[in-house]
């Protein structure tokens, strides 16, 4: 079955270096330092990491933060539980702009 997002593609990440070298190197090096342990965890950045690849729908990151927590022992229903958290954020986003909805609406109907 051939799917828009083909899996084999997540393994050709680094390729993007082929065609501008030194950007690929700064943005690679900079997110390996990004997912360094800090005040937060490799774990704790890893289910940030999946949590945020369910908020912008990157098929790729789904896939590759689900095998990371799972690596890091990140349990699925912990997994499941900060995604709920994602939506509720980005469900919460797009209610909250009901308020300019609103303020726009009363405003003509003045």
């Amino acid at each position: 079955m051939e799917t828009y997002y083909n899996p084999a593609d997540l393994k050709k990440f680094a390729n993007i270096a082929e065609w501008e070298g030194n950007l690929a190197k700064k943005f690679f090096d900079w997110y390996g330092d990004v997912f360094k342990e800090g005040d937060l965890t490799a774990r704790e950045k890893s289910l940030i990491a999946l949590a945020v690849a369910h908020t912008i729908q990157c098929p790729y990151c789904i896939d590759a933060y689900t095998q990371d927590t799972l690596e890091k022992g990140v349990t699925e229903k912990a997994m499941m539980e900060a995604i709920h958290v994602a939506a509720a954020i980005r469900g919460g986003s797009s209610l909250v702009h009901g308020v300019q909805m609103m303020n726009k609406s009363k405003k003509i109907s003045m």
